[in-house]
């Protein structure tokens, strides 16, 4: 557990080139506004993923010497804010510091104890971070153009610190780089050309900009040869797992999901659960089997009924080339039904978007949200979409059947409306910036999570036991991304077992169950925070329900837990509970 830090309150003005702040007579929120301008030079390529284009044109080589430098940034930070008082401060205020000492605390872990830089090649893409300059809708195309083609000039040296960084890296790693890697090179195609040819751009600086694009593009396809001629034949049985073990595990949880319960205690939580969802579903699996399965003798082992019953009800799927119309149709109605019975505010202002997902994000996750970041609170809001085309029909089949008419609703909840989409539109809205741009991943991942069970409890699907039960299904694979997680990191489970836990315990489809394997093993604590952020979420949702009795209101309650960005749950329910001692203290 981190302890609240109680120190004088004083003021500093924040010099961006890392040396020790100075003080001044400022207070919290003048110091917190110059950190974190110093804290985006520092990170310029997290600054525009937040919208803040001030350093689109700077690129961090990931060498040795700027590691270095932001330990140095870290530290220097982490003691300015030795200087500030809790008792001086206001919760949001307090909230707010210890978001940022969690943030400093963990650049330097993940850099001296961590050290994915050295067994993790797919942490050197820079796609994405020149894709958003690519394809962004802020200011003037000219402009976007030179801040590419100066970033362009240190793409040559990114990969080669990357090269020298790579030591002991896993199989696992090393494959997902190769493919990412490679789908990044159509971000440097015909839409950037295109672009550089339609601007204003003179010349010289067109010539400039072509011939930086081709040497950005040689220095990827030499990182992928590097990859699969010099790394790849080394990686035999010998090479790194990608397990990292019980130490580390517990480590990264409580520095990236920032709960009141441990790994462990988590992990432990979810064992629960899981039978609780088996009781559950094997009553409503006995309550429709004379409906969908008569004639045919119900068996005594309840998890082999369970299984019967989804697999008859997951038959009812889209077509695998209307898969994602299926989506777009379907956002509109969720937004109906929110709106009807008055759940949460939804700003019809703020857009959302429904694409496919782009190459060089596919390889981990089928669906994901891409929001814009707090200084670009107009952009629009992307739900990436995987596509089927390299599925074979077998595949694709399973696929479908795992994302059927019912669990293809609830993904949506949880993706869009009122999941991801909804929160993080209240989180750029946040008068905090802080909570906004170091959120919590449990936060963000438990309120999509919560917003499914909510949903039901409300009334979507007509309390249908056929959406009751998928929905037990899909609240099972949260439930058992924990179990997943935990057991493989730190337990030591096999790609066999795992199946076998995802397949006949979690009734996943097989393609669903490996590309969960797979997932696993490539990352670590993440898929630990869907159940962790929706059991604090429940627990504190429970809690203000019992203090407020007859005056608690659901919509109430959701405006004001998303009124704080996106904090880590157990900050949120400290100031939510001091919201509530205030208002009962008043005469």
């Amino acid at each position: 557990m981190r302890q609240t830090i109680l120190f004088i309150v004083t003021a500093l003005f924040i010099s961006c080139g890392g040396s020790k702040p100075q003080v001044t007579d400022s207070g919290f929120k003048a110091f917190e506004d110059r950190f974190i301008l110093a804290f985006w030079k520092q990170n310029p390529g997290w600054a525009s993923y937040v919208g803040f284009h001030d350093y689109d044109s700077l690129l961090v080589v990931p060498n040795a010497e700027n590691r270095l430098a932001e330990n140095e940034f870290c530290r220097a930070y982490l003691d300015s804010l030795k200087q500030f008082s809790g008792k001086n401060l206001t919760k949001s205020e307090l909230t707010d510091l210890m978001m940022i000492r969690d943030q400093l605390e963990s650049s330097i872990w993940y850099n001296d104890v961590f050290k994915s830089y050295e067994w993790n090649p797919a942490s050197y893409n820079l796609g994405g971070a020149f894709g958003i300059m690519i394809n962004g809708k802020y200011g003037p195309l000219d402009d976007r153009l030179r801040a590419i083609s100066r970033k362009m000039d240190l793409v040559e040296d990114y990969y080669a610190a990357a090269k020298a960084n790579i030591l002991n890296p896993t199989a696992q790693h090393t494959d997902l780089a190769i493919s990412q890697n490679q789908g990044a090179l159509s971000v440097f195609g015909a839409s950037l050309i295109d672009s550089v040819h339609a601007s204003g751009l003179s010349d010289t600086e067109k010539e400039n900009l072509f011939t930086n694009i081709e040497l950005a593009k040689m220095a990827i396809e030499d990182y992928v040869e590097f990859l699969k001629n010099e790394i790849k034949p080394t990686l035999d049985e010998n090479a790194r797992d990608f397990r990292i073990g019980k130490n580390l595990f517990s480590e990264k949880f409580e520095r990236e999901i920032v709960s009141s319960y441990s790994a462990e205690e988590i992990y432990a939580k979810a064992l629960e659960a899981k039978s609780n969802l088996h009781r559950e579903m094997f009553t409503l699996t006995k309550k429709m089997w004379k409906q969908y399965l008569a004639g045919t003798e119900i068996p005594s082992d309840s998890l082999v009924a369970i299984r019967m019953m989804i697999d008859k009800l997951s038959l009812v799927h889209c077509h695998r080339d209307s898969f994602m119309s299926s989506i777009e149709a379907q956002i509109p109605e969720l937004t109906a039904f929110v709106n009807e019975h008055d759940l949460v505010f939804l700003d019809p202002e703020k857009p959302l978007v429904v694409r496919q997902e782009p190459a060089y994000m596919a390889g981990v996750a089928g669906a994901s949200i891409s929001a814009p970041g707090p200084y670009d609170k107009y952009g629009d809001t992307y739900y990436n979409v995987g596509t089927l085309v390299n599925y074979t029909d077998e595949q694709a089949e399973s696929f479908l059947r795992e994302y059927n008419k019912y669990m293809l609703q609830i993904l949506n909840i949880h993706e869009a409306i009122p999941g991801h989409y909804a929160q993080l539109v209240y989180s750029n809205q946040s008068p905090s910036l802080v909570k906004s741009v170091f959120g919590n991943g449990a936060m963000v991942e438990g309120w999509a999570v919560y917003t499914e069970r909510m949903m039901l409890e409300e009334g979507y699907g007509n309390n249908s036991p056929e959406m009751w039960l998928m929905y037990y299904k899909w609240n099972l694979r949260t439930t058992c991304n924990t179990i997943l997680d935990y057991s493989i990191h730190v337990n030591g489970m096999t790609e066999e077992q795992a199946l076998d836990l995802l397949i006949n315990q979690a009734f996943q489809q097989e393609a669903e169950a490996k590309g969960k394997w797979r997932r696993a093993t490539l990352s670590q604590v993440q898929l630990c925070s869907y159940f962790t952020g929706f059991t604090e979420i429940m627990d504190l949702r429970n809690e203000m329900k019992a203090k407020q009795g007859d005056a608690f209101s659901l919509k109430a309650f959701h405006e004001d837990f998303l009124s704080f960005g996106s904090a880590p749950v157990k900050y949120v329910r400290e100031l939510m509970m001091n919201e509530e001692e205030l208002a009962h203290s008043k005469p």
